[in-house]
């Protein structure tokens, strides 16, 4: 399985070393607007560090993992799902509606698929089964203000991660607004509300706590099928505190379960 990533952080770190290490796949190709950090990681996997998108899609690849933004998503994904199988980490991009069919379009017309990790949360599979079941989701997340910081909600409401002396809740709305405000901080709202009830039923919470070393998110959906609650606490990436290290091995995961002849889950 060729696979290409864009975006060389955290979380491409985990799969490049995972890889390397597993065989479950080759790394052909890296790209990222900081064409060190592609050279750098390629090191590792005798991967190609493409210094342009352009020369990034000339490498055959079977599945391309995006790792880098939201932006990344809106600029790249079409022109990825020409050539191959699209993973997206940045799902929040995705509460963008126009931008989701475009996708989806993009996909069906080349034939290839689209890949959506669960993420830094559990519980995905049961909201996928009772999604039509669903009366309410609150997906509450609790972060260090450290881990949020660059948020545009801080610029938006006046205030600093680090003024922030003891637990404080700071948003309790819609994903769809969440996904907004805090866009690389929440990508779980988003997996939360396409598995789920969608953008704008899924309802979020978001607590800064300066007393957290952890990323916690709990879940609590409620139905005629009963209730579901989850809660996952999180050790961030030692790399990226605004991400979680479980996010990167869901999208390890995925690319594995890609190789399997049984599906575990639903």
């Amino acid at each position: 399985m060729r696979v290409g990533v864009i975006g060389c952080g955290a979380i491409s770190s985990v799969i490049v070393g995972a890889a390397v290490s597993e065989g479950f796949a080759n790394i052909v190709a890296l790209f990222d607007r900081h064409v060190d950090r592609a050279e750098r990681l390629a090191t590792r996997c005798n991967a190609i560090a493409a210094k342009t998108f352009d020369e990034f899609l000339e490498v055959e690849m079977d599945v391309v993992v995006e790792a880098a933004s939201q932006q990344a998503v809106a600029m790249y994904a079409e022109r990825v799902l020409e050539k191959a199988d699209l993973m997206i980490m940045s799902v929040g991009a995705l509460a963008d509606g126009k931008l989701l069919k475009r996708i989806i379009e993009a996909a069906e017309r080349n034939s290839h698929k689209i890949y959506l990790p669960s993420g830094a949360v559990a519980g995905i599979d049961a909201l996928k089964a009772v999604a039509d079941l669903i009366e309410e989701v609150v997906l509450t997340t609790r972060k260090n203000p450290e881990s949020l910081k660059g948020a545009p909600f801080f610029e938006s409401a006046g205030i600093k991660p680090e003024d922030i002396k003891e637990e404080t809740l700071l948003f309790e709305g819609s994903a769809r607004e969440a996904v907004v405000l805090f866009p690389q901080n929440i990508n779980v709202a988003a997996i939360v509300s396409l598995a789920g009830v969608g953008f704008d039923r899924t309802k979020v919470r978001i607590i800064a706590d300066p007393g957290l070393r952890t990323n916690i998110h709990e879940i609590r959906a409620k139905g005629s099928f009963g209730e579901i609650v989850t809660t996952t606490n999180n050790v961030p990436s030692p790399q990226n505190p605004k991400t979680s290290y479980l996010a990167a091995l869901s999208a390890v995961r995925t690319l594995k379960n890609l190789r399997q002849k049984i599906v575990i889950g639903t």
